[in-house]
């Protein structure tokens, strides 16, 4: 479910906009499809984050539609260590579309925990699992409850 940006007040840490990219489609092999943003070279801290995406806003300030997210912001470490590229990657719940080519803004709201290097996919997933609970959890507290429908694809997701 989705609404136009008509969040309540809440902090923002950080802001990022942006073109969705093809990335490598790891997140959906996973369970967990992602939108891919180039990071801007400003200090944005690397880490798992409760976050907002808001699709399609357009340039005279005309809003679009706004979807929780949690968002990863780093190097991907479980598959790349320290040498792959810096990515912002939203995986936002309840959503089932294509985004590539949308623009997106998206607000990093809580740093829900830093970025770390798994033994694998199965220990990936199983946090990944924890960080989207993790997510809907702040969504609920902050009055942003109402965008989520329960329907998420990643929440079915279990590892293979």
């Amino acid at each position: 479910m989705s609404t136009p940006s008509t969040a309540p007040a809440i902090d923002r840490t950080d802001v990022v906009t942006g073109v969705v990219v093809p990335g490598d489609q790891r997140g959906r092999l996973l369970g967990f499809p992602t939108a891919n943003v180039a990071v801007p070279h400003h200090a944005l801290q690397d880490g798992v984050w409760a976050g907002t995406v808001l699709l399609d806003p357009a340039p005279d300030g005309t809003p679009g539609t706004l979807h929780v997210a949690a968002v990863s912001v780093g190097h991907r470490p479980t598959y790349y260590g320290k040498d792959g590229e810096r990515l912002l990657e939203a995986n936002l719940l309840d959503f089932d579309g294509d985004l590539y080519g949308r623009r997106v803004q998206i607000d990093l709201h809580v740093r829900l925990r830093p970025q770390r290097r798994y033994s694998g996919s199965t220990e990936l997933v199983e946090q990944l699992h924890r960080d989207v609970q993790d997510t809907r959890r702040w969504a609920h507290e902050t009055g942003l409850g109402h965008l989520l429908t329960g329907r998420a694809r990643s929440d079915r997701a279990r590892p293979r």
